[in-house]
C-alpha cells in the first residue's frame, strides 16, 4: 500500500518552552528555551496520533548565536552577524554538532539528541532535519569535524575571487561591513567583528556591504561556479566541497535520521544533487529528500537530480492562500492542480511552515476556522506528502513582536520565545473543536486506501454551469481505489451551502465503474450511514457548513 508521508514541523527550541511571559528580543536566560527532552514519548506519541509518520526538527544544527549557553563556555557570535538573540537556524556555525541550549547536559548534546531520533523511532515516527547546503554562518567554526575533511575556507586562496577548490567566494582587498545594529543582551557586546577579505552572501551579494534585506549573516559556499565569469561551470574535477557536504550527510544519516528538507535547493546546482543523492542511497536507500524550490521551470530537472519531493510553494499554496483571502476563486485550485500533470504526487503540500505567516493571522485568515477547508484540499486532493506546522492544529495566531522579525504573523525563527497556544494547550485551554477537525482530516489522509493510493477526478468542472453550486466558494473532487470512492466537498464561505453535486458520464468511463449502481455511503466526520445510486442521470444531496467540507465514502456494489 502506498504511503501518505504526512510530517510534522516543529522547532524545539520553542515548541517546548514553558515560560509564559517572554520579553521581546530578550536573552535565553529570560526567556528560556525548549530542549530535546521536551520530545518526550507522550508529546511524540500526540504528534503520532494526530495522523503524522515523520517530524521534522528545525534547529538542531548549531548556529551562530548572541546567546551563552547556561554555565557553558561556548562563546556568544557578535550580534553584527547573527539576526535576532537565538540566531536563524540556517546559519550553520558547525554542521557536525546540534545547538548547545537544546541539550540537559550540554557535553551530552549528541547524545541527547541521538535519544530523541530513537524515542521517535519506537513511537513509530520517522526523522527529518534540515540541510543547509547553500550557506554557513560567517564566524563557522566546527568543533566537532570528525577530520574526514578540512573546516571550511581552512586551505582558500584569500586572493582570488574564485578558485574552484575554495569553499567561499572572495573579495579581495575589501573589508566586509555589516549592517547590523549593534542592540544585545547585558551579556553580550561583542561588536568587533572583523572580516578580510570580505565574504560573498548567502543570497549572492557579491559586495563588502550588504544591506539589511541581505542574508548578510551568511556567506556563499562554492560548489564550482563562477559567479563573476559568467556562472561558468567548473565540475571536473569535481569541487572538494561536494565531498565535504557528502560526509554531513553520511554523518547524519548514521545517526538515524531519516531524512532532509534542504535549504535553498535551486541555489545549489543539480549537478552536485545528482551526485551527493545517488551516493548517499547506496547505503541509505529509503532516506527522503525534499527540495525547498521556487522556480518551476527548475522542477523536473531537480527531480531528475534525485530529490524525491519538492516544495508547492508557488502553486498550491499561493493558490490556497488567495482563496481564503478571497482574492481568488476556488475554481483556480484546478488550474493549479493541472498545470503539474505527472509530477503533482512529487510536490511537498502545505499551508503553514517557518517561512509562511500563520492562517489564523491577521494577514491571513484571522482565525483558524478559514483555514479548514484549504488543508481538506492541500491533505486530500492528491497522494502528495503533507506537512503541518507546530500548533496549527491549535490555531497559533503568531501575533507577537519575539524580537528581530517583529509582529509579521509569523512564528519567530531568530529569538527565543514561547507560543501561547501551546502553553494554552498544556493547561486544557485550548479549541478541542479546531483540533478534531485536524486530527480527523490527517487521519483520514493516513488511513483510507482512497487518499493515500487512489486516482483524482476533479468535479469542479462538472459543476461550472450547475445554478445549485456555488462555484466561487465550493471546491469539489473524487479519490478512487479498489472499489471505493471518496467524495470531498469544500466549502471556503462563512455560510452553510446546500447543492446537488453533478457526477458527470465522463467520471465513470474514465475509471471502468458502471454508471447507476447502488452503493452503500458513509459520512466520514459522522459516521452516519446509508444508501444511494450513484448516477450521472442523478446529483447527489450534500449540505456542507461554513468553511467545512463533507467527506463521504461510497462503497461500490
Amino acid at each position: 500500500m502506498h504511503e501518505k508521508i504526512i510530517i510534522y514541523q516543529t522547532i524545539p527550541r520553542l515548541s517546548g518552552n514553558r515560560v509564559e511571559n517572554p520579553v521581546p528580543g530578550s536573552s535565553l536566560e529570560i526567556n528560556g528555551t525548549g530542549k530535546f527532552a521536551d520530545y518526550s514519548v507522550e508529546k511524540l506519541e500526540y504528534v503520532k496520533n494526530l495522523g503524522c509518520s515523520y517530524i521534522w526538527f528545525t534547529g538542531i544544527i548549531e548556529h551562530a548565536t548572541q546567546s551563552i549557553c547556561l554555565g557553558q563556555s561556548c562563546l556568544p557570535d557578535s550580534p553584527q552577524i547573527v539576526k535576532g538573540v537565538a540566531g536563524s537556524p540556517y546559519a550553520i556555525k558547525d554542521y557536525y554538532d546540534v545547538a548547545h541550549y537544546l541539550a540537559v547536559n550540554h557535553d551530552r548534546r549528541v547524545e541527547e539528541f541521538e535519544e530523541l531520533v530513537e524515542r521517535c523511532h519506537k513511537s513509530g515516527l520517522k526523522v527529518i532535519i534540515d540541510f543547509v547546503p547553500n550557506h554557513v554562518s560567517r564566524n563557522y567554526n566546527s568543533d566537532k569535524n570528525p577530520g574526514h575533511f578540512s573546516d571550511f575556507g581552512v586551505n582558500d586562496n584569500i586572493n582570488v575571487s574564485f578558485a574552484t577548490n575554495n569553499d567561499f567566494y572572495y573579495l579581495p582587498g575589501k573589508h566586509f561591513t555589516s549592517p547590523a545594529q549593534l542592540s544585545t543582551p547585558e551579556n553580550n557586546r561583542l561588536n568587533n567583528y572583523t572580516e578580510y577579505p570580505a565574504k560573498a552572501t548567502g543570497n549572492d551579494c557579491f559586495n563588502e556591504s550588504p544591506s539589511i534585506n541581505d542574508w548578510y549573516e551568511t556567506v556563499k559556499l562554492n560548489y564550482g561556479i563562477d559567479y563573476l565569469a559568467g556562472k561558468s561551470r567548473n565540475f571536473d574535477p569535481i569541487p572538494k566541497l561536494w565531498d565535504k557536504m557528502a560526509d554531513i550527510i553520511h554523518y547524519w544519516s548514521r545517526k538515524g535520521v531519516d531524512g532532509f528538507r534542504c535549504d535553498m535547493a535551486e541555489m545549489v546546482p543539480e549537478e552536485f544533487w545528482h551526485y551527493l543523492i545517488s551516493e548517499i542511497k547506496v547505503e541509505f536507500p529509503d532516506l527522503i529528500f525534499i527540495a525547498e524550490i521556487y522556480d518551476p521551470d527548475k522542477y523536473n530537472s531537480y527531480l531528475n537530480s534525485g530529490f524525491d519531493f519538492l516544495y508547492d510553494k508557488v502553486g498550491l499554496y499561493d493558490t490556497l492562500i488567495r482563496v481564503i483571502k478571497g482574492d481568488s476563486s476556488a475554481s483556480d485550485i484546478s488550474k493549479c492542480w493541472q498545470s503539474l500533470g505527472e509530477i503533482q504526487d512529487r510536490m511537498l503540500n502545505f499551508l503553514e511552515n517557518h517561512d509562511e505567516q500563520r492562517i489564523a493571522s491577521d494577514f491571513i485568515a484571522s482565525g483558524p476556522e478559514k483555514g479548514i477547508p484549504a488543508v481538506a484540499v492541500s491533505l486530500l486532493l492528491n497522494r502528495a506528502p503533507f506537512m503541518i506546522y507546530f500548533a496549527q492544529e491549535l490555531g497559533e495566531r503568531g501575533m507577537d513582536a519575539e524580537g528581530y522579525s517583529g509582529l509579521d504573523g509569523r512564528t519567530s525563527i531568530f529569538d527565543f520565545w514561547s507560543i501561547k497556544s501551546i502553553i494554552n494547550y498544556n493547561k486544557g485551554l485550548y479549541d478541542i473543536h479546531l483540533h478534531q477537525k485536524y486530527r480527523f482530516l490527517l487521519n483520514i489522509a493516513r488511513d483510507e486506501p482512497s487518499i493515500t493510493a487512489g486516482l483524482t477526478y476533479d468535479l469542479q468542472f462538472a459543476n461550472r454551469d450547475n445554478s445549485n453550486y456555488l462555484i466561487s466558494s465550493t471546491f469539489s473532487f473524487a479519490r478512487y481505489y479498489d472499489n471505493e470512492i471518496i467524495l470531498v466537498v469544500v466549502n471556503f464561505s462563512e455560510s452553510s451551502i446546500e447543492i446537488k453535486l453533478n457526477i458527470p458520464m465522463h467520471l465513470f468511463e474514465h475509471w471502468g465503474i458502471r454508471d447507476g449502481q447502488n452503493c452503500i455511503f458513509t459520512d466520514l466526520y459522522t459516521n452516519y450511514s446509508g444508501e444511494l445510486q450513484f448516477s450521472s442521470k442523478q446529483p447527489i444531496h450534500l449540505k456542507v457548513d461554513g468553511y467545512f467540507i463533507r467527506i463521504v465514502k461510497l462503497l461500490l456494489q
